[in-house]
C-alpha cells in the first residue's frame, strides 16, 4: 500500500467529507431526503470498494462519480409519471352525505313517484327500483319499448321539476 493515503480508514474520510459531499448530492436531487439517500448509496459502494481504491487522494471523485452514476440509474427506473412535490398528491374527496339527509332525500323522491301517474309510474318502478331493462318493462306491461321510452322520459321530467326534491350536492 503506497505511503500517501490521506484517510487511513472509512469513517474518518466520511466524517472529513461528508457535508461536502452532501452538498454534491443536494445539487443532484430536488428533495433533501433524496440527496440523503443518494449520498448513503455511494458512500456504501465506495466502503465496498475500499481496499480496491488504490489512490486514496481521488476519493472524492470517487464519490462523486458513485453519486452521478447511482442517481442516473434511480432516474432511469423512475416511473415517467412519478415527479417530486412538496406535498404528497391526495385524491380530492367528497365529503360523505348526511345519512339523515340521504334518507329525507330518499322519501321525499318515493313521494313524487307515488304522485305519477299510475302507467307512469309503473314504468319508473319496473326501471328504476326493481332494474328492469326497457324491453324487459315493455314485457311486463305489454306494451312497446317505444311507449316505456316516452313514458319514462316524461316520468323523469316531472320528478326533475318537484319543488321537494332538491338536487343532492
Amino acid at each position: 500500500m503506497p505511503s500517501y493515503t490521506r484517510y487511513p480508514c472509512f469513517s474518518s474520510y466520511m466524517r472529513a467529507r461528508g457535508p461536502v459531499l452532501l452538498r454534491t448530492a443536494r445539487s443532484l436531487t430536488a428533495n433533501p431526503s433524496d440527496a440523503e439517500d443518494l449520498l448513503q448509496t455511494a458512500l456504501t459502494k465506495t466502503y465496498m470498494a475500499w481496499e480496491r481504491i488504490e489512490d486514496h487522494r481521488a476519493l472524492d471523485g470517487y464519490v462523486r462519480r458513485a453519486l452521478v452514476n447511482t442517481r442516473t440509474s434511480q432516474w432511469r427506473k423512475r416511473k415517467v409519471d412519478e415527479f417530486a412535490c412538496d406535498e404528497p398528491p391526495e385524491p380530492e374527496t367528497v365529503p360523505a352525505a348526511d345519512p339523515a339527509e340521504q334518507q329525507a332525500l330518499r322519501d321525499a323522491m318515493w313521494r313524487a313517484v307515488m304522485r305519477l301517474p299510475d302507467r307512469q309510474r309503473a314504468m319508473v318502478v319496473l326501471r328504476y327500483y326493481e332494474d328492469l331493462s326497457e324491453v324487459q318493462t315493455a314485457e311486463v306491461l305489454g306494451v312497446s319499448v317505444g311507449t316505456v321510452k316516452s313514458a319514462v322520459s316524461r316520468a323523469l321530467g316531472k320528478l326533475r321539476e318537484d319543488p321537494e326534491i332538491r338536487p343532492v350536492p
